[in-house]
C-alpha cells in the first residue's frame, strides 16, 4: 500500500509500525527534499494532516508529521530529521493550510525554520523573544533510539538504520535465522 503511494519518492526509511506502542500503522523517514513530494501524494490521495512538530535529539531536530484518513484505517507519520546547526524543511502550507499554526507553533519552541511559509512570526512566544524553549543542551539530549523504535522494517538506509543499532541487529539475526530455516527446508 505504502509502496504504492510513495512510488518515486525517494524514502529513507519505511516501516509498519507497531500501533499498540505508537497509535500509527505506517512511519516513514524522508530527506527535506522529498518531504513536498511525499506530502503531496497525500494530499491527492486524501489524506488530511493532524499535526506538525518535533523533537529534540543527539542526532538533530526530528521534524514529524501526523496525517490520518477518514476512509483508509491507519495514520501515518513521515519523519524528517534536520541539523541542529541549519534546521530547514520546506512548508507544507500551501497544501495543507492547517499547516501554518503548526509550522509556527514548531518554530517558536525548536527554531525549524520553514522556507516558504508566508507568517513564520512568532505565535505563542512575545515577538521578541530570541530564544526557542523546547531546545534542549547538548548534555540534555538523548539519542533517537532511547526515544522511538522502529517498527516492521519493510525498507530503510543503512544511515537511518544505523540510528537504532540494536533494532538493526535483531533485524539481521532474524532474517539469518529464517534464511538458516529455508536452507533447512531445502
Amino acid at each position: 500500500m505504502m509502496d504504492k503511494l510513495f512510488a518515486g519518492v525517494r524514502i529513507r526509511c519505511l516501516e509498519k509500525a507497531d500501533y499498540d506502542k505508537t497509535g500509527q500503522k505506517w512511519s516513514v523517514f524522508l530527506a527535506p527534499n522529498t518531504l513536498l513530494k511525499a506530502v503531496a501524494r497525500l494530499n491527492d490521495d486524501g489524506w488530511f494532516l493532524e499535526d506538525v512538530c518535533a523533537v529534540d535529539s543527539v542526532e538533530g531536530f526530528l521534524v514529524l508529521y501526523h496525517f490520518d484518513h477518514w476512509q483508509k484505517s491507519g495514520r501515518l507519520s513521515l519523519k524528517v530529521l534536520v541539523p541542529h546547526d541549519d534546521p530547514r524543511v520546506p512548508s507544507i502550507s500551501g497544501m495543507y493550510q492547517g499547516a501554518l499554526w503548526h509550522e509556527r507553533e514548531t518554530h517558536d519552541f525548536h527554531g525549524i525554520v520553514f522556507e516558504g511559509h508566508p507568517n513564520l512570526i512568532p505565535l505563542l512566544l512575545p515577538a521578541e523573544a530570541d530564544f526557542h524553549p523546547l531546545v534542549k543542551d547538548a548534555k540534555s539530549r538523548l539519542p533517537l533510539k532511547d526515544l522511538m523504535v522502529l517498527g516492521e522494517v519493510v525498507s530503510c538506509e543503512e544511515s537511518i538504520q544505523a540510528l537504532f543499532p540494536e533494532e538493526a541487529e535483531e533485524a539481521a539475526a532474524e532474517q539469518g535465522g529464517e534464511e538458516a530455516e529455508a536452507e533447512a527446508e531445502s
